[in-house]
């Protein structure tokens, strides 16, 4: 399958905005956006050069060990999770250095099922009632991620 980030190569240079297990969630900037009742079980972050439908920049999850905060490295794609945040596209990136396995996958779609209702409620909080929803795979695990 094709990628739908045109010029997204294989292996982009990622932001590590959020080190795995981490409370924090931080936007591209630095600056916060929540503090979590529950650890975030991945390395989050951004790719810089690339932008969501929200406008921000493209976001990523790193799978493996934990990572620094502002570290940049270059790690190949395995999945993009469709996912709607506030009404708009916001895309996931999934990268990791080994194949998705069948856990791991199952790992990251419960992962964004759950942040899914964390964010609604979040957006509630702060008067809003927007869409914010996971909608399952726009490029799969097993599919792999071409240029073009």
């Amino acid at each position: 399958m094709s990628s739908p980030f045109p010029g997204l190569p294989r292996e982009p240079e990622v932001l590590i905005e959020t080190p795995r297990w981490s409370f924090v969630k931080r936007r591209a900037d630095g600056s916060i956006d929540f503090i979590s009742p529950v650890p975030c079980p991945y390395n989050y972050g951004s790719i810089p050069g690339f932008q969501s439908d929200d406008g921000d920049p493209l976001d990523v999850v790193v799978l493996g060990p934990r990572l620094r905060l502002g570290e940049r490295l270059r790690v190949p794609v395995v999945g993009v999770v469709d996912f709607i945040d506030a009404g708009r596209g916001d895309p996931k990136v999934i990268c990791s250095a080994r194949p998705l396995g069948e856990r791991e996958r199952v790992g990251v779609e419960r992962f964004f099922r759950v942040y899914a209702r964390f964010k609604r409620v979040l957006h509630r909080a702060r008067g809003q009632l927007p869409d914010t929803r996971f909608r399952g795979w726009l490029v799969g695990p097993d599919e792999g991620l071409r240029n073009g």
